[in-house]
């Protein structure tokens, strides 16, 4: 099974069989289902708070919950990383946590740097680049929790963080493996599809968490940043006036082009899955059909022509695709 999953890893983008979900035809539809239908419901396991330091002199911390499996079995612990305006209590983070807790796997459901509970205990705010911040997560969580290895999971924004993670893994790394969910891999263009007509309404509830989220913060802001949070218009905008000085970037353009994933590909050295669907309304295809020129030994990417962002609600299952692609991935990298 472990030569099987090595010959699956590959750069060619491959299209994957994939029927959507009635009524949820259509990548708008998929992307917006579970915020339609969600309801929070207690998940299998024994929760636990958890909290991690930075090592960048901030003192700032990152929370979550390490969930540990009503019936624990040996596997690799699951972390999974939110995506854009989104905790460690998103849709699609509870869903796949039920989904690894099922199969006997710990999970830790990861708040990002001033998202969800780790607002309490950070004055800084998430990006697209921020790496280290998960290296710090999997630094900080120890042998015991770590001796059968750590397979990491991203979604949309998440998953270009961690890609930038991957690109960058110390020698004493437990990463065993990893994947990417919808991913926006040239942020560039995402920000340009995400700004485009179509996606108007996007855009408005988007900018709208986002200044939520970095103007609740305690005492995080100078009255000049809360300024230029408030006044943003656009996405971009945002980026530009607040997240790229913030970190250290000259202007949205520079820290779009230094966090792209995409562009870190070649030196990821963990197999690592990348699902994307054709129909997503915010993430274009085409970033990722330009992967196929390139020699990513290490990387597999499928697409599907369904699914939306982040959706991948499949007729006649009632878990989502991208959690059973992913767990057929795990499974042939642990070789079983």
């Amino acid at each position: 099974m472990r030569a099987m999953a090595e010959d699956m890893v590959g750069v060619e983008p491959r299209d994957a069989d994939f029927a959507e979900r009635a009524p949820w035809w259509g990548g708008d539809l998929q992307t917006i289902r579970n915020h339609l239908i969600w309801r929070e419901q207690p998940l299998p396991s024994h929760p636990s708070a958890v909290a991690f330091p930075t090592s960048d002199g901030s003192g700032d911390r990152l929370t979550g919950t390490l969930e540990t499996p009503l019936d624990p079995a040996e596997n690799p612990l699951i972390v999974l990383i939110h995506g854009l305006t989104g905790c460690e209590d998103s849709a699609y983070v509870r869903n796949s946590a039920r989904y690894h807790l099922a199969r006997g796997r710990s999970v830790l459901r990861l708040n990002l740097r001033g998202a969800g509970t780790s607002r309490r205990v950070s004055g800084g705010y998430y990006h697209a680049g921020c790496g280290s911040d998960l290296q710090d997560v999997l630094d900080a969580l120890g042998p015991e929790k770590t001796r059968s290895g750590v397979f990491a999971i991203g979604y949309s924004l998440g998953g270009n963080i961690l890609l930038n993670l991957l690109a960058r893994l110390p020698r004493h790394h437990r990463l065993i493996g990893a994947a990417t969910v919808s991913a926006p891999i040239e942020p560039l263009e995402a920000c340009k599809r995400i700004m485009t007509p179509r996606n108007t309404v996007y855009q408005a509830i988007l900018l709208k968490r986002m200044k939520r989220d970095v103007l609740s913060a305690p005492s995080a802001l100078t009255d000049s940043e809360r300024k230029q949070v408030q006044s943003a218009s656009s996405v971009f905008a945002f980026d530009d006036r607040f997240i790229a000085p913030k970190n250290g970037f000259d202007d949205a353009l520079d820290y779009y082009e230094r966090t792209a994933g995409a562009r870190h590909l070649g030196d990821i050295a963990v197999p690592t899955l990348m699902l994307h669907a054709c129909n997503d309304p915010w993430i274009p295809v085409l970033s990722y059909r330009a992967l196929q020129d390139r020699r990513l030994p290490k990387v597999t990417v499928i697409l599907t022509r369904g699914g939306g962002h982040v959706g991948f609600h499949e007729r006649g299952a009632a878990d989502t695709w991208h959690d059973r692609a992913i767990d057929r991935f795990l499974s042939g990298v642990l070789g079983k």
